[in-house]
Parts: C-alpha cells; sequence; structure tokens
C-alpha cells in the first residue's frame, strides 16, 4: 500500500527539510513497522506556488537526496491556491491513499499512523485529524486565535453538521476513489474549502472513520496566511454552503 503525501507550499523553505525528515523518521518507527509500513510505503508530492524564499530549490535538493520515486514536485507559475494545489497533486500522486496536510510543521506526521489504524479498520473513506476531541488540542495560539478558531468552527458544525468536529483542519486521510470523486467538485477557495470536502462527502453518502485527536502547534518559521481576506472569504464560503447543499 502507498500513500501519497500532498504538501502545498508557500514561502516554505526553512520547514520543508524538517517536515520530510519527520515523515521518513515516522514511516521508520516501531509503530511502523507494526503496521507493515516501512520508507517506501509513502511518497512526497511537493506543489509549490513560485515561493519567493525558493523553496523550489530546497525541494529540489530533497529529491536529489531521497529520489524521485520518493519526492515529487509541481512547479506552478503564481499563488494558485489551496484547492488547485490538492487537485494537481492528486494528478500525479500514485498511491491508492490520500494524505492531504500542512507542510509548516503544524501537522506532526505521526499521526499519520493513527490514521492508517483507523483505516486499516475497514469500511471508511476519510480519517480526520482533530483538534476538538479529547486529546486534541493547539500550541502557540493566543486567545484571539483560539477564539477565531473555536468561532469559526463551531459555525460550521451548526449550519451544515457534516458529521465530524473540526471542519476548518486540513489534516485528513483520504481513501484516493473517495477524494478523486470529491476533489473536483469543490468550490469554496480559503479555509471554507476544508469545509466543503466534508459537505460534500457526507452528500455522496462516504463514510468517516473514528476522529484522530492531533495537536495543531503554531508554525515557528515564516508568517501565518490567515488574516482578514481568508476571515471574510471564510464566511462568505460558509453562507455559501449553508444555501446550497
Amino acid at each position: 500500500m502507498l500513500y501519497s503525501i500532498i504538501l502545498p507550499t508557500y514561502n516554505e523553505r526553512q520547514n520543508l527539510p524538517l517536515m520530510f525528515y519527520l515523515i521518513h523518521h515516522t514511516f521508520q518507527s516501531h509503530h511502523a513497522k507494526k503496521l507493515n509500513l516501512t520508507p517506501s510505503s509513502f511518497e512526497v508530492i511537493i506543489v509549490d506556488d513560485s515561493s519567493p524564499d525558493n523553496t523550489l530549490e530546497v525541494a529540489q535538493s530533497l529529491q536529489k537526496v531521497y529520489g524521485k520515486s520518493q519526492i515529487q514536485i509541481l512547479s506552478r507559475k503564481g499563488k494558485l491556491g489551496l484547492g488547485s494545489a490538492y487537485n494537481a497533486g492528486l494528478k500525479v500522486a500514485k498511491g491508492e491513499r490520500i494524505v492531504l496536510m500542512d507542510a509548516d510543521l503544524s501537522h506532526h506526521p505521526k499521526f499519520i499512523l493513527q490514521m492508517i489504524e483507523v483505516m486499516e479498520g475497514g469500511g471508511v473513506d476519510v480519517v480526520c485529524g482533530t483538534r476538538y476531541r479529547k486529546g486534541g488540542g493547539v500550541a502557540g495560539w493566543d486567545l484571539k486565535r483560539k477564539l477565531t478558531s473555536k468561532g469559526a468552527n463551531f459555525l460550521a458544525s451548526f449550519l451544515l453538521n457534516p458529521g465530524p468536529s473540526d471542519l476548518t483542519g486540513s489534516f485528513r486521510l483520504y481513501d484516493r476513489s473517495a477524494l478523486e470523486k470529491i476533489l473536483p467538485k469543490v468550490k469554496s477557495k480559503g479555509y471554507a474549502f476544508q469545509m466543503e470536502i466534508l459537505v460534500l462527502a457526507k452528500s455522496e453518502g462516504m463514510r468517516f472513520g473514528t476522529e484522530v485527536p492531533i495537536t495543531f502547534v503554531d508554525r515557528i518559521y515564516g508568517e501565518s496566511k490567515l488574516g482578514a481576506s481568508e476571515i471574510i472569504m471564510y464566511l462568505k464560503g460558509l453562507l455559501h454552503l449553508f444555501f446550497t447543499t
């Protein structure tokens, strides 16, 4: 079983080497061996949107060390957005299962193994990481950021109620066939993109596995991409989904 890990990047040159190391280390761990996984069980697809900090050059250096079978690189002209990055990555992915996660170290790869265990239990199409169940949480956020996140998630859960507890999170494991069916239909941009995937999954009758509690750690290097424009886009996307689904 091959797992394709899609990492959209924009100005992640300092985070990317450590992120790849943690993924590689995770698939070398004792836990991974118990699941019959090895470093050859995964590939990383880096989708870079012309990062001005030379993230592409860092990705190419990693590829020279680990090989094209372990790291694929898609370099795109301009900042084209998260949704199109996932679509582009999915088109070249070779894996039967797809991991979507952030490249900025907010998502620790160790949780991938727990997601795999849930999916291996059988009968599910999507396994979500969650900050909002017992055992999950965030680190490094101030009170304002925590209230913004919880408020956004509460609104989404109240208005849309697709099932999972963390609707704005992006750390998830998908069966490939499920993601191929959903992803081309997603129209939302920004943070609403993550919500729409789950709303569409529910409408298609797809099965959600038991959520995996994760610790979301605020980025150490680089700047957060959350701003006023992203919040406004999120609210517009939420209302659109509420009135159309």
